[in-house]
């Protein structure tokens, strides 16, 4: 074991007070053996020692040195030792008064200025252990109103979630009745003054349902809640989807609309075609709309990262009417616009480049705008993809089947329409007859078991989610029990839109989802993808 360092304060202090009273009590004995020893040579010189004289002498000796040792303890050492023993006591946590020595001298003194010390210490401690405690239940206290503002913040998230899924639900179930009976309508031979208006309305229920998708993109994006999918898609022909559906805006403001594709560009890549193109729209929305001559040029390009990744960018660059330099960062922000009276004159929410910035941002992307007043703007996106066949070069994407779909237009296949709302009853009812499928209704999950029961000629099933009696989900797991029913396609067809509802429908042994309002076409290509399947 190491010897313990004679530099330490608290071992050394010991020692130096028994070598303080150890001296001066040597000192004054070699005083007083110094008088004796000049008394006794002084004596000896004169001859006139004598045996009882120096016995006197010890006897003096003795009695002085113990004197000096007894005042020496009594003065000194004590009080010393009990200072020490306050201070090490003080230094182990312990503030306790030393006992003081009415020396009345500097000892005493410094007796007394200890205690008084530690009397101070001792206020200082116990009004810190105060505020200690006070500081812990503040924040106590604190925690639990946190926690309870979470709970409520959660609460009122949930109670949002719950009233976007419905209001979602509630406004798509009547918009999908008036969007498929102007569809309808228009499909009929009509007076041009018929035909605008009906036209108009149709439009006006656009603009309607486009807020909504709007709105609900947004719910998700805030919630954390937007996801991506990573499928192939040919980004030239999502291109040119997105150009000729601006195209007749674009005519009405006298806008050429012209959009070029790099060669490095590969012809495939993978990637989320719903978000991709929902980013082309908005930017092109943007463009047309606020441009009203001149021309709106789309340029895409991009460039291999590393292997297997492509990064994509897309340049939307209108000769329209600019925005201010003080306007350029919040024009991100939701509900802004760059004024007050371009809700007035274009319309809009305010909600598109908001939502385009959170998509390119999930995207792991980028988006830059510079523009000049009277002179136009340009947007610059960048997105991070995936190439097709995941090493960078292209790959041909293989026909899903080489069944023409034509063939189904006159076939006499047999489908179920679940559906408990007699307006979408009709329109759903209507689109299929006109392709010549034969239909067959059912209002609620219940009926369509009968139904199911009575009959396995169906070849396909429209599933309504939210219905009475029995809903769409648990109506598919049931269908789903019986092995003659595994192989039947059930298509959900919900006007619940809300991130996770397409999940739980497939989580249920749904094969397809279709979002109401439910567009002819989209309705017409996903019935006849599920049947061209099933035949081949």
């Amino acid at each position: 074991m190491a010897e313990p360092s004679t530099s330490d304060p608290t071992l050394a202090r010991p020692g130096r007070l028994r070598s303080l009273v150890s001296k001066f009590s040597l000192f004054t004995a070699a005083m007083v053996f110094w008088v004796v020893a000049i008394i006794l040579a002084y004596d000896l010189r004169q001859d006139s020692m004598t045996l009882g004289k120096g016995l006197l002498l010890v006897v003096i000796v003795t009695l002085v040195t113990g004197a000096i040792s007894r005042f020496t303890i009594r003065l000194l050492a004590r009080p010393l030792s009990q200072l020490q023993a306050g201070i090490t006591s003080a230094r182990n946590g312990r503030l306790e008064p030393v006992r003081v020595s009415r020396t009345g001298d500097e000892v005493e003194f410094l007796a007394e200025s200890f205690n008084s010390m530690i009397e101070a210490l001792a206020a200082s401690q116990k009004a810190l252990l105060e505020q200690q405690g006070l500081l812990e239940k503040r924040i106590r206290d604190r925690t639990d109103q946190l926690e309870e503002a979470m709970r409520v913040a959660q609460a009122a998230n949930q109670a949002k979630s719950e009233f976007l899924a419905n209001i979602s639900h509630e406004l798509r179930t009547p918009m999908n009745g008036v969007i498929g009976m102007l569809d309808m309508a228009l499909d009929r031979e009509l007076s041009q003054e018929v035909a605008e208006q009906l036209q108009t309305a149709q439009s006006c229920a656009y603009s309607l349902l486009s807020l909504l998708n709007d709105l609900l993109d947004l719910s998700k994006i805030e919630a954390g809640k937007m996801t991506l999918e990573k499928i192939p898609l040919d980004l030239r022909s999502l291109l040119a989807d997105c150009i000729k559906a601006h195209q007749p805006k674009a005519a009405e403001n006298s806008v050429v609309l012209s959009a070029e594709v790099s060669p490095d560009v590969p012809e495939h890549i993978s990637g989320d075609p719903l978000r991709l193109r929902q980013i082309v729209a908005n930017l092109l929305s943007n463009a047309v709309k606020f441009t009203e001559h001149g021309s709106v040029d789309v340029r895409v390009g991009g460039e291999f990262v590393h292997p297997g990744h492509f990064l994509v960018e897309i340049a939307v660059q209108d000769s329209g009417t600019g925005i201010p330099a003080d306007k350029l960062l919040s024009i991100f922000d939701k509900f802004t616009q760059a004024n007050r009276s371009v809700s007035r004159k274009f319309g809009g929410t305010g909600l598109g480049l908001a939502i385009t910035r959170s998509l390119v941002e999930l995207h792991g992307g980028e988006v830059k705008v510079e523009s000049e007043l009277g002179r136009g703007t340009t947007f610059t996106v960048t997105v991070q993809c995936d190439s097709a066949d995941g090493t960078g070069a292209p790959q041909e994407l293989i026909p899903a089947a080489s069944v023409p779909l034509t063939a189904l237009s006159g076939s006499a296949a047999r489908i179920l329409v679940v559906e408990d709302n007699h307006v979408n009853q009709k329109v759903v009812t209507a689109v299929l007859r006109k392709r010549g499928f034969s239909i067959e209704l059912a209002n609620d999950g219940q009926e369509a078991l009968s139904k199911l029961e009575k009959s396995d000629a169906f070849d396909l099933v429209l599933m309504d989610v939210q219905m009475p009696v029995l809903d769409g989900l648990e109506t598919t797991r049931l269908i789903r029990r019986e092995p003659r029913w595994s192989e039947l396609p059930i298509i959900a067809m919900t006007a619940h839109a809300m991130n996770g509802d397409r999940e739980r429908c497939l989580e249920a042994g749904m094969n397809g989802y279709i979002s109401k309002p439910v567009h002819p076409s989209l309705l017409l290509s996903t019935v006849d993808e599920f049947l061209l399947q099933k035949i081949v």
